[in-house]
Formats: structure tokens, sequence, C-alpha cells
């Protein structure tokens, strides 16, 4: 509509330009919702990767835990004879006993022997004593030859052994790892604090979760009885050679326990020092294994049933030095009734145990030239020599005749040292 002169009325007010503003405003206000709009969803997504993050953490726990068996029935008996255990003197120390059980039973086991009914044998035993500063950590192998007072025992079946001087892989045959403990109690003096049970299976999983381990040999090895068959010269064993290896005692070395030992100890060792290696613990995809096969193959007591309490165990080792985690064997000599069974050597032995039961530090230094021990190398030399089981002289003993307040040392290694360094 025009007026008269044909010119449009005035645009009332509000209207024209004013309203393309209110549309400015209109639009600019919006974009703050748009962008409040994406922070929701990026904090919704955020949520959703943390929460399932979180939920594949707890899985992963749930399954590692899960995987360890709790060894209830040794920790009531065990109880049952309270009164006859000894004492601990320092409490922050913590003395484990590791037993490897070579029992033929459980998928895989069979074609390392006959399984005559499942029944246990212990392998081998090693009494780890970890520092209360935890600045040092010391593994002490116990023969299975060795002689010595076996308590009487509740068996399987409900039934009781008899007490008797036999040989020390019966106490686990007998009564497991209660009579296991009570035994090592009895010899040592030493409260057994916690235990753990690892199997053949085990062990190998254990070895090829973590890419195998470095050996040295100088002459090629052929047992037959321990599956194993290796050239000479430095290869990487996975777990089913490394297996082998730590059990042979035919065509290796001199054919003793006492090499057979040592070898166990410097495999072990090499073992802790690749586990603790940068390339495991601080690679998921790696360590992740290695938990897995370990925990699949621990039966332990209460107090290590849980991967909380494992990890506690293992963080409270870290600032242990490599050089001093510590192998060796207890002293000891060829039994004087029957040369193929051992003997504990005295006052040596009773030293050591004292040493430990009061949490005083030991030394171990290599065995000399032609002890019979392997090299440092896992050679096979100097064979016989100081490990014939007819020679009076004591296989493993302190290398010194320690002087009132002195450190005694031992023969033995470290795990720095590995087996080819």
């Amino acid at each position: 509509m025009t007026d008269s002169a044909g010119r449009a009325p005035a645009e009332p007010a509000g209207t024209g330009d004013g309203a393309d503003d209110d549309n400015d405003a209109g639009t600019a206000a919006s974009r703050p919702n748009r962008g409040h709009h994406w922070l929701r969803w990026t904090a919704l997504g955020t949520s959703v990767v943390v929460l399932a993050a979180a939920g594949v953490g707890w899985w992963f726990y749930k399954k590692l835990d899960g995987n360890i068996r709790t060894d209830t029935t040794t920790a009531a008996e065990l109880r049952t004879y309270e009164k006859e255990r000894p004492t601990p003197i320092v409490l922050d120390a913590k003395n484990i006993l590791l037993i490897g059980s070579d029992t033929r039973s459980g998928e895989g086991n069979g074609k390392y022997g006959q399984d005559d009914g499942g029944s246990q044998r212990s392998d081998t035993t090693i009494l780890l004593h970890l520092a209360a500063d935890r600045q040092s950590a010391t593994a002490v192998s116990l023969p299975r030859d060795l002689m010595v007072d076996v308590p009487s025992c509740r068996k399987p079946d409900g039934t009781r052994s008899t007490a008797q001087f036999a040989q020390f892989n019966w106490a686990f045959q007998f009564g497991g790892a209660a009579c296991t403990i009570r035994t090592v109690e009895k010899l040592t003096g030493i409260r057994i604090d916690h235990h753990m049970v690892i199997d053949f299976t085990g062990f190998k999983d254990v070895v090829d979760a973590v890419d195998g381990v470095e050996v040295c040999l100088k002459e090629p090895v052929d047992d037959v009885q321990a599956l194993l068959r290796l050239p000479a010269g430095t290869q990487t064993l996975d777990g089913e050679q490394a297996l082998g290896f730590v059990r042979a005692r035919h065509g290796i070395g001199d054919g003793s326990d006492t090499q057979r030992m040592e070898r166990q100890q410097r495999f072990l060792g090499a073992l802790f020092k690749k586990v603790r290696s940068n390339g495991v613990l601080l690679n998921p995809t790696r360590l992740y294994p290695v938990l897995d096969a370990a925990t699949k193959s621990l039966t332990t007591d209460p107090g290590l049933s849980t991967l909380t309490d494992l990890y506690e165990l293992a963080r409270s080792m870290q600032s242990v030095p490599t050089e001093k985690v510590q192998f060796m064997t207890v002293p000891r000599q060829p039994y004087s009734a029957d040369p193929n069974r051992d003997e504990l050597v005295e006052p040596d032995a009773e030293n050591l145990f004292e040493r430990l039961r009061e949490d005083e530090p030991v030394s171990i230094s290599p065995p000399p030239t032609g002890s019979g021990t392997e090299s440092p190398k896992g050679t096979e030399d100097a064979k016989g020599s100081g490990t014939d089981r007819n020679s009076p002289t004591p296989t493993t003993a302190p290398s010194t005749d320690p002087s009132p307040g002195s450190t005694p040392t031992f023969e033995g290694s470290n795990a720095a040292a590995g087996l080819c360094e």
C-alpha cells in the first residue's frame, strides 16, 4: 500500500534491520548449544572408553586371580601343630618354601613318567629368604636325597605315616606341603611363612611366556630320560627344553644331583633376570602371558592366594639388586651309611640356618675351579671332581672360616650372572 504520493508507508518500529539483528542474535545463541552438544558427546565417549578399559582390566584381573589354586588343607594341618612350630624372630623378613612337584598326573605330564595314581613327589625344594629390608634374597636348595627326621604326617587317605629318619622328598609324598613344611622347620628352626607348589606344565609355560632363556653348552646333551637333546653352543631354550635342562641327570655333566641343583639355580637366576627386564615388565602384551602362565601353575597358601597378594610380594622384591638374588645349596656331604644319600655338614649348615633365622647377611661366591660344578657359561667340564658321593669331601660349605662378627661366605651364584655371562 502507498500514500497519496505513491510512497510506501514507514515500517513499524521493531521490523526491518532490527529483525535481522534479532536473527543474528538467535543464530549466535545456537552456537554455544552446538558446542555443548559436542562436549557432552566427547565426555560420553570418554566415559565409555574408560568403562570399557576398566571392564577389560577387571576381566583380566579376575581371570588371573581365578587361576591360582588355594591350599587350605595345609593351613589347617599346620594349625594343629602350631605349638611345635618355630617362632618368627624378624617379623618383616619372609621365608617362602618353593616346591617343584614332579607328579605325573595332570594334562601334559604323563610323558615324564608313569602316573601311579597321582602320588606327589617333590623334585625340587627351595627355601627362599627375603630380607626384612628387601635388599637381598637368598634361595637355598634342599637336596631331595638329604637324610632328615620326617615327622608323623597325615596322608591324603586320612591315615598317618610313621615318624622316621628318611630322605627328604618322602615328606611331600607322605603328607604333601604340610609334611614338607614341618620337616623343613624341624631341620632348620626357620618359620615358614608361605609356600608355593609349581608343576611341570607351569614351569614350561612361564619359560615360553618370556620367549625362552639363553644357555651356553660346551658339549652336546643327550638325555633320553629327560627328553632332552641339545647341540653344543649358545642357544635359547623353550619351555619343553628348559624343563629337560633343569631335570637332566644323565648325558649332562657328571650325572650328580649336585650339578643338577646348581643348574636349576643358575637357570632360575637367568629366568628371574629376564622377567625383571623392561622387555617383560613394561610390556603388557608380554607381561600378561607370564602372569597367566605363572598363576595357572601355582598352588599357594591362603596368604598368597590372590593376585593382589602375589603382586605385593613381587613389588617388594623390585628393590632387591639382581646381584643380591643369591642361590646356593645347603652344606651337605655323602651320608656315612649310604653314599647314595646326603647328610648335612655341621656346624656349617646350622651356621647358615642361624643367619637366615636372624636375618643376617650371607655372602655367596662361585665354587672353586675343579669343584665339579658347571662353569659360569654352563659348560659341563671337571666331571666327577668334588661331586662323587663316595668322596668324604663336603660338596657345599663355607669358603672361609668366618671369624666372630664376620659374614660367612658360601658357594653359590647370583641372578646377575645369568647362564652365559
